[in-house]
Order: structure tokens, then sequence, then C-alpha cells
């Protein structure tokens, strides 16, 4: 299905005439003013807030509660809690009742200000002011904010103590703090112990089971909603019933979802639509998705609506088309938020598209959100995968206080370029500034550690992950240590290391093994990884490819050829090879024998004279990566690689000063790793090839690699 993006009209915004509601009350009454607080409660104008509190002043009114409690949430109203505190800490003729504290505790706990809430809080009940049921509703997101269990369990305590767990409004809000807390087990005690369920409770069991990855749970829970006679589910329960449908990839009860949808009138709200959206998109039906985000519904389309087509295009690998989302959305009017910039990031760092990276960062600056922490890491991984590392850097110095993720994205940035040895300093660096380090980092840094050859290092970060920074080993940790024993050639340790795995080894463990047996001509072994790999993973092609090129590096052919040969039996295609190169901003594709090209006999002949340089150099041909061809025809097929080919147009078209940069869909073959580093040295040119895998930074006749990768 052709994705249609057509722009919406901008929305326009209803005016309150604010200042003829200010003529029209002249008599300065309580009565009066408290009206005038609610008008102006609406319009969210600091101005008229400030003038009315004068007048309050003025007329002496401000020891009345209800006055100045509704001034208190006018302020909030008008996005400004600090004032709220300031008027609350300075306003000492004013007796303080529950509904004052209950206000100001209410607003900390929706600023997120949660310990400030809980501070105050303790401060009323200090002042001998009891907390009623509308102040546990209020106090309890702020417990859940903190995610420190103790502070709900203390709250939940003082709640039963005063007989308010009966509540239905507490309990819900009792549900909602342990769900957040990852205590499902108690937030489902305290749900089936309620009286009394009304929908809000209901909602948040299911939102709870959702954030906790429990999604069976929380379809269960909606169809015992859809039997409950006096309860209709509204938007956040469908909306929550299609985020567990998305992610268990359950499409058929998702349609049946979508059904519900329809019959109950509720297609008609964005929230709905987009959840439905997002539910086709992750289910792989992008069709369907995309249908319901072209088909044109009563309302316009939110910035929302479009970064969920943008991540849908992102999850069915779209990424010109999130792309395009991205500059369609802006020319329709609407303002980019921080999910649109990192996904149009995320689409352009996989297509290695450098100049439309370098488009989207010019609007992040333009729009204010360059010092937005997410959106640097998404800026560093951007570069980094564009082959551009030292604007990766840029972006990093130029962040104030970098957080983990930002950490994480630029060592994962050095590693990724074979910069080992500068991604563990980063991590130093890290540890030194107090971070604690997440999943995600150990495998950045593991993985540095096996580019680097520092294997001491390596089991040292390993073994901390448990006993300093309480991460559990994951199968991406334990594969990095494997690689890490592998590139030192410690084959046999690497194979002992898996079998001492206190979780079972997948494919990326095995496959890492493999990947040293190939590189140190270990057959043996090979053959035995290999076989596992078959077992977990049998339509990888790349593992028979790596098996069959060890049977032909020992001359053993016809093995090879029974492997190749056991691929089409077991109908395993290897993917064909493809390369890319981008010159004067236009993307240009090549392919294995690739004669599509309108300068195709330039190329051509500049391999030829590149084939003719590298031998005066020293090349020799390894045929091993040309199992396919006939014996006679090996060496020639070998140079009609889609990366040679791409090489070839570079030096042709791109100034001598430039760069050339090439991606590849899979992993580059050792005969074109020699030739681009003889072809390094022969043009003095910098050549960066990304692969399935990594970075290869040629200079001078050397890899940032190492010959390893």
């Amino acid at each position: 299905m052709r994705l249609r993006l057509m722009p919406s009209p901008p929305a326009s915004t209803p005016s309150l005439l604010l200042t003829l509601t200010l003529k029209l009350f002249h008599s300065q009454t309580p009565t009066h003013l408290n009206k005038l607080l609610n008008t102006i409660a609406d319009t969210k104008s600091l101005r008229h807030a400030s003038q009315i509190h004068s007048q309050i002043i003025t007329n002496t009114f401000l020891s009345l509660p209800f006055l100045f409690n509704n001034l208190l949430t006018l302020y909030a109203k008008c996005a400004h809690i600090s004032l709220s505190l300031l008027l609350f800490s300075t306003a000492h003729q004013v007796t303080k009742n529950v509904v004052t504290w209950t206000s100001l505790i209410s607003q900390l706990s929706h600023f997120n200000a949660p310990f400030q809430a809980l501070t105050f809080f303790n401060r009323m009940r200090t002042s001998g002011v009891y907390p009623n049921h509308f102040t546990f509703s209020a106090i309890l997101p702020a417990c859940a904010s903190t995610a420190i269990l103790v502070h709900g369990q203390q709250m939940h305590s003082l709640i039963c103590k005063l007989g308010y767990h009966a509540n239905v409004f507490v309990g819900t809000a009792l549900v909602d703090m342990y769900a957040k807390c990852q205590y499902m087990g108690l937030a489902h005690k305290v749900f089936v112990a309620l009286p009394e369920r009304n929908l809000v409770s209901w909602n948040s069991m299911i939102v709870g089971c959702v954030l906790n990855t429990l999604h069976h749970k929380a379809v269960f829970l909606f169809t015992q909603v859809l039997r409950e006679d006096f309860i209709t589910p509204d938007q956040v329960t469908f909306s929550s019933v299609l985020s567990a449908s998305a992610n268990m990839g359950a499409a058929d009860f998702g349609k049946q979802v979508h059904g519900l949808v329809v019959k109950r009138g509720l297609l008609t709200l964005s929230y709905v639509r987009n959840s439905l959206m997002d539910m086709y998109f992750k289910c792989g039906l992008f069709n369907e998705g995309a249908l319901l985000f072209n088909t044109p519904g009563p309302g316009d389309r939110d910035v929302i609506a479009w970064n969920v087509m943008s991540m849908g295009c992102v999850y069915n690998d779209n990424f010109e088309d999130a792309c395009n989302c991205f500059w369609v959305m802006r020319r329709a009017g609407i303002s980019p938020d921080e999910a649109s910039f990192s996904t149009a990031l995320h689409a352009s760092a996989h297509l290695a598209a450098l100049y439309q990276g370098t488009l989207i960062h010019n609007q992040i600056i333009k729009t204010g959100f360059a010092k937005n922490s997410c959106i640097s890491s998404s800026l560093i991984t951007m570069y980094a995968k564009c082959g551009s590392l030292d604007d990766a850097f840029r972006i990093f110095e130029d962040v104030e206080k970098p957080n983990v993720v930002c950490w994480t994205a630029m060592i994962a940035a050095c590693q990724q370029h074979g910069n080992g040895n500068q991604a563990i300093e980063l991590f130093e660096k890290l540890l030194a500034d107090g971070l604690k380090p997440d999943y995600i980092t150990f495998v950045c840094v593991l993985s540095a550690c096996s580019h680097s050859g520092r294997v001491q290092e390596g089991y040292a970060y390993f073994n901390s992950m448990e006993k300093v920074h309480g991460i559990n080993p994951g199968h991406e940790h334990y594969a990095c240590m494997v690689d890490l024993l592998g590139r030192a050639g410690q084959l046999h340790e690497a194979k002992k290391f898996i079998k001492q795995m206190p979780i079972k080894p997948d494919s990326s463990v095995w496959g890492a093994l493999l990947g040293a047996c190939a590189n140190y001509g270990n057959l043996e072994l090979g053959i035995e990884v290999a076989g596992r790999l078959f077992e977990l993973e049998p339509d990888n092609p790349g593992n028979y490819v790596l098996l069959s090129n060890m049977y032909a590096h020992k001359g053993k052919l016809k093995e090879a050829d029974q492997v190749r040969r056991m691929m089409g039996l077991n109908r395993v295609r290897k993917e064909p090879g493809c390369s890319w190169i981008d010159v004067k901003n236009k993307t240009f594709v090549f392919t294995v024998h690739d004669k599509s090209h309108a300068r195709m006999d330039e190329i051509y002949k500049m391999l030829k004279k590149l084939e003719e340089w590298v031998k005066k150099k020293g090349y020799l041909p390894r045929t091993e990566f040309a199992v396919n061809s006939a014996e006679e025809y090996k060496e020639e097929s070998l140079w009609y690689h889609s990366e040679k080919l791409a090489l070839a147009f570079g030096l042709l078209e791109l100034p001598a000063s430039a760069p050339i940069r090439i991606k590849k869909n899979l992993r580059t073959c050792g005969d074109c790793h020699t030739v681009m580093k003889f072809a390094s040295e022969i043009f003095k040119r910098e050549i960066i090839v990304r692969d399935v895998n990594r970075f290869h930074h040629f200079r001078n006749g050397l890899c940032s690699c190492g010959d390893y990768w």
C-alpha cells in the first residue's frame, strides 16, 4: 500500500474575552472574585492572576479559605508552582485547612516534585491537620514517582489506620502506586480487596499490567471489564489493551478490539486511533495502520499521530518513509516534539544518510531542542552511524551534564568505529562522575574491551556488573565475553566459559564463537559450533556462509559446496550483497556484477587500474570468498563485489580531499577488506565502510578493526 502523507490544516484556538469579563465584575465581593478566579484559570494568564491576587489583598479577603485555596490552584494552572509555594509559605494570616494542604500537595505531585509533596504531607500532619481521602489520592502518585516502595508502604499503613482503605479513590491510587513501583502482586491484592471497583480502578490495573509487561493479564482483565454490568470501557481502557496486543504481536485480538472501538463510536478519539495505528504497525500490518492514518477523521492529525506513523515506518523497515513523514509534517505546520526528532534521527542513522541527518539537526537547533539530553544522545548515535565520529564527539562535548544515555551513546560510537581504548576511557570517566552504568552501557564497554584486546579489563567489568552495580548479565554480555576470548585466540577458554553460563546460551553467544573459529581457522571446533547454530537458527544464512568459507580456506572445496547445497535444500538464501555511496547528496546503489549504472564503463576501467596497482603492492586475491564461481573465474568474480564497484565510483566522482563513505548490507568480505586497505594507501584517501557489524576506517593501508571483524 502506498503511504499518502496529506498535510492537515492548522487548528484554531478559541479566545476568551477576559478583559470584558473583568469589567463585568465591578463589585468586589468574595463571590465575584471567586468567579473571576475560575474564569482566569481557564485562560492560564499569569498577568491576570497577579491582578486578581492584588485585588484580593486590597480587599483583605486573603484569609478566606475558599479564595486562598482557589488562588493556590490558579497559580498552579498557570504553571507557576513556585508562586503557589511562595503564597503558601508567606500567608501566615491564613488558617490552612485540609483542603489547602491537599491542594498544594496535589500541585507538587502533578509538577513532578514528589519529595517536596512528601515533605509538605509530613508538615501537614505535624501541624495537626489530618489527611482525608482526597489527600491520600494526591500523595500516592508522588510516592509512585519516587519509585521507593517504603514511601508507598508507609502511606498504605496510615491509610488503613485512618480507615480509608475501602475508599475506591484511595484504593485505585494504591493500585496505581504499587504498579508503578513494579509490585504487581501488591497491586493485585489491593485491587481484589476493594469492596467497590469503578472504571478507573480497572484501568489502573490494566495499565499497570502493561507497564510491567504482563500483557496476557491485561487482556484477561479487559475481558472481565466487558462482563461488568455497570462499567463501560473508555479510551484509556481500549488504548491500554491495544498496547498489550501490540507488545504480544496479537494482531487477531487487536482486530477484535478494533471492531469494539468502531461499535462504541470511539474511533473519532485521536488517543484510541493512534493506539490502533501503533498496534497494527507493531504487529507488522503496515497497510492497515497506514489506512487509519490516511482515512480522514473529524479531528486534525496532531504531532502524536505523525509520530506514530513515523515509528510505524521504522518498525517495518521503511526508513525513507519515516524521514519523509518528518518533512511532510513540518510542511503541514505541525511543530515536532522530542519523539519526532528522535524517530527521524533513528531513520537517518539506519540509512547512514549524513546529509539527511544534518538537515534534521538544523531543525533541532531552530526549534530549541539542541539542549535536550534525549535528542543529544540520538544525534550522537546518528552521526556515529553515518560515519562521522568527530561530529558525534562535538555533540557530546556540548552537553552540559550528560546523563547515562548520552555517555552510553558516545561509548557505543567509539566501540563501533574501532576506538576501543577511547570507549573504555569514557566508561571510566562515567564512573568517576558518579553515574550508574546500565545494561546497555555494559554491552558497549565489554564490546570495546573485545575490540581492543583488553581481556583482563573485560573480565573485571563483567564481574562488577552483579557485585558492584546490581545488574544481572544477559545474553549480550555473555556474547561479548565469548567474543573477547575468541579475539584473543582463547577459543577453548571461550567454549569453557559458555559451558559455565548460568543461562542457556543463545545464537548470539554461539555466533561469537563461530566467528572466532573462522578467524583463527579452527575448523574442528567451527563444525561443532555451526551444528548448534543450525539448530538454533536454521534460517540464518550467515552461519552457512562462515562454515563454507572455513572449509574453502582449508582447501576442502567439496565440503564447502556441500554446505552451500545444504542451504539450498533448507531453502535458506543468502541476501544479495548491496552497497551504497552518497555523491552530491544523491545515493547510488551497487549490487554484485552490477552493470546498470550510466558510467559503468568508466567504473570497470577504474577497477581494472585498481587491480593492477594493488597487485604491484603485493595483493594476492583471496579466492575462498568466491566459492560460487567456477575455478577459472574466481579471481575475476572477486572484482565485481558491490563495495569494490562503489569504491571505484567514489574514486571517480568525489574530490581527493573528501572521505569515501560506503555502506554495505552484509559483512564485508576478506578480499574487499584487503583491497580497501591497499586503495587507502595508493590514493592517500580515507575510506569508511559501514558493514552489518561495524565501521572500518581505512587510512594509510591500515584498518581500524585490526583485521578482525
